[in-house]
């Protein structure tokens, strides 16, 4: 390599970039792949380890619970407004429904889930583990005989992807209350009319789109920052660098999540 420059600085702008980059994306789904293993082992819920991950899930999300519900629910309560006081204008009210459900329940909803727990639960999350490792708690976790996936990762991860789960749901189904007082007031008589008009919109195709893209945010926003506390460097210099570089995986991962969930649903 040495007698061809050309060759060596081409190595080191490009070809050994993007080998360093499919490297972290195969640790990402290595990692991925182990988890959701180590998750449907009966082992991991023994009665030494339920206790950590019943608090990881607590902690996870019911702090934040409330406050995404209800902060959901104002910006829903502005978009709704919005959508149906245009379809009205422009003559086309009886789509007013379909609109805010496609916009606001299928789209908007899970990404704001998604993005609100990264960056609220899980990079502080991968920021911690980090430093535990820096620390050498996973050699002691080692030294007593323990995996530091069982006993750290893994409730962690489960933790991320339950809150995004639980916030995605809850917030949907406040949003089509919302809907509903918004379009039709406060009347039970339009609520047959108001739920076959959701049940058209959520089809099988759309509902099975919709459940398999909430569920790989979750996956997403949890697993990419944990992948980066296990594998980047732990020095200081470079920490920075670590989640920032995680950041952009995760907001990638998430924007062609929902490119191919937009290609599913309307082509």
């Amino acid at each position: 390599m040495a007698r061809f420059p050309a060759l060596q600085s081409l190595w080191h702008r490009s070809l050994r970039p993007a080998g360093h980059w499919a490297l972290q994306w195969w640790r990402i789904v290595h990692l991925g792949a182990v988890i959701l293993v180590m998750a449907l082992s009966p082992g991991s819920y023994g009665r030494d380890r339920w206790p950590l991950l019943a608090r990881q899930l607590h902690q996870a999300t019911a702090p934040v619970l409330l406050w995404f519900t209800v902060l959901s629910a104002l910006l829903g309560l502005v978009l709704i407004r919005i959508v149906v006081v245009t379809a009205v204008s422009y003559g086309l009210s009886r789509y007013a429904v379909d609109m805010v459900v496609r916009v606001l329940v299928l789209e908007l909803i899970p990404l704001a889930a998604a993005l609100f727990v990264a960056l609220r639960i899980t990079i502080p999350q991968g920021s911690e583990l980090l430093a535990w490792r820096e620390q050498g708690a996973f050699e002691r976790l080692r030294a007593e005989g323990r995996d530091p996936l069982h006993w750290l990762v893994l409730p962690r991860a489960l933790a991320g992807m339950f809150s995004v789960l639980m916030l995605a749901a809850l917030s949907c189904l406040v949003a089509l209350a919302l809907a509903y007082l918004n379009i039709y007031g406060f009347t039970p008589w339009a609520l047959a009319s108001y739920t076959r008009v959701v049940g058209q919109v959520f089809s099988p195709v759309v509902t099975l789109i919709f459940a398999f893209k909430t569920l790989f945010f979750a996956l997403t926003v949890a697993l990419i920052p944990l992948a980066s506390s296990l594998y980047d460097s732990p020095r200081p210099e470079a920490r920075a660098r670590s989640e920032l570089q995680s950041l952009v995986r995760m907001f990638l991962a998430l924007i062609a999540i929902e490119l191919v969930s937009l290609m599913g649903n309307y082509y």
